[in-house]
């Protein structure tokens, strides 16, 4: 009987020296969006619904340039372990031009239709809340642009294991939006009070304050991969070819698995404030929940895509098994942390008590999926994405996304009218299913797929 665990210590080390700064990136990532949500919720309470719910919008536009880095990372991953530099710089070019791309394309769009967008996730019946909505949305999408950037960079970067400078970018980009926010969204001294457009500006200067850290380590401070900021202009055929047939799938995966998000929102959007205020705290707290999930997986990805790119299958299958365990062993853990501190989590916000009670209750139901959500994100997210096996999981993502969990949780509010907490549930119904799915992909070799040329 082969063994769950592996026994060398460099495969722990490495795991939790690639995971950890991804965690706190991510951490310190989502903590600028809930700063601006909890400061403004300070400020103004009923401003929460309207800002939360256009940060909605954001956070299917940050998955989805988060999802071209990551795409870098199955192909830089592979070269990595040939030690091809030249590939490498050449993914680099595609990802970065990428990644300045798409968030101009959707500026354009918000600066063009904001009413239309912010209509996508805010009920008709709350008009009174779509100017705040509007306002806030219109500045803070202008940080989409320096972030793709800096997601391309990083997801680069994390190909060849550099990891640490996603942790010193978020820590400082972190500290600059909180006390940007506390300047412009209160006003200190001849600093007037602007509110939530104050929440907004902060946020997208603090991004560009991101950016700069990034690109001062990327390009004059790491040793693993030598680069300079013209060779981005250096683009081949092939490159785009390769990053569209095996990175692009990744980069789909995020951004609709984001879209479906963003509709899920929608339907939320059409239930009230009160809805509205306790899903932006429930959602908040699972992603808190799963950020060292989600960031493990990240590690694991590089280091299985190593593996491969070293044509070491032996070595991908003893990885493959150890992380299915340790994956399966965190998910109880985080499931029983959240369940432990959400009663303190609701309180940060200042809501009335209708509000805590009901986002207290969906982050109980929350927590018990996030058990299924930490196996599969092992094997999607971390071994799948990492041996290359991109499109299946794209497959399932759509497949669950768009006819299970969009269809069921619109006939749960709409058409059945059933209990809020029980909509809630229908929008992670996937979470509950996807591990049985994983569990049989793994079996096997037929998942494991070299993408390098």
């Amino acid at each position: 009987m082969k063994q769950i665990f592996v026994r060398d210590r460099n495969f722990y080390k490495t795991m939790v020296r690639l995971s950890l700064p991804a965690a706190f990136q991510t951490l310190l990532s989502m903590l600028v969006l809930m700063a601006d949500n909890v400061m403004v919720s300070r400020f103004d309470p009923s401003a929460l619904a309207p800002v939360s719910q256009a940060n909605s919008v954001s956070t299917f536009m940050l998955a989805a340039l988060n999802g071209l880095g990551s795409g870098a990372v199955v192909l830089v991953a592979q070269y990595w372990g040939k030690k091809d530099m030249p590939s490498i710089k050449r993914i680099f070019a595609v990802v970065c031009a990428l990644g300045l791309l798409l968030p101009v394309l959707f500026i354009s769009v918000v600066q063009l239709f904001p009413q239309w967008v912010v209509s996508l996730v805010l009920d008709p019946a709350l008009s009174h809340l779509t100017p705040v909505a509007v306002s806030y949305l219109r500045i803070v999408c202008l940080s989409f642009l320096p972030f793709g950037i800096t997601s391309a960079l990083v997801g680069g970067l994390k190909g060849v294991e550099v990891v640490k400078v996603t942790l010193y970018a978020a820590v400082i980009s972190l500290l600059a939006n909180v006390c940007l926010n506390a300047a412009l969204i209160f006003g200190i001294g001849p600093i007037p009070s602007l509110g939530v457009e104050g929440a907004a500006i902060a946020t997208v200067l603090s991004r560009v304050i991101e950016l700069c850290v990034v690109w001062v380590y990327c390009f004059h401070k790491q040793k693993a991969i030598e680069i300079r900021p013209r060779e981005l202009f250096r683009h081949e055929a092939w490159a785009w070819k390769d990053y569209l047939r095996f990175g692009s799938p990744v980069s789909c995966t995020d951004a609709q698995w984001a879209l479906v998000g963003l509709m899920k929102m929608a339907i939320i959007g059409h239930l009230g404030s009160t809805m509205m205020s306790a899903v932006n705290m429930t959602d908040t707290m699972m992603n808190l929940g799963t950020l060292f999930t989600f960031a493990m997986a990240g590690g694991a990805c590089v280091m299985v895509g190593k593996a491969v790119g070293e044509q070491d299958m032996e070595k991908v299958q003893a990885y493959s098994r150890t992380i299915l365990g340790l994956f399966a062993i965190f998910g109880v853990v985080m499931a029983l942390f959240v369940i432990g501190v959400r009663w303190l989590f609701v309180g940060l916000y200042g809501q009335p008590e209708d509000v805590e009670q009901l986002a207290g209750l969906m982050i109980f139901i929350g927590a018990i999926t996030m058990m299924g959500t930490s196996y599969h994100a092992s094997c999607f997210t971390g071994i799948n994405r990492g041996a290359g096996d991109n499109r299946f999981v794209m497959m399932v993502d759509l497949i669950c996304g768009w006819l299970v969990v969009l269809p069921l949780t619109y006939l749960a509010a709409f058409v059945f009218h059933w209990p809020l907490p029980v909509v809630f549930l229908c929008t992670r119904i996937d979470q509950c299913f996807k591990w049985i799915i994983a569990f049989f992909r793994l079996r096997g070799n037929k998942w494991i797929k070299k993408v390098t040329r």
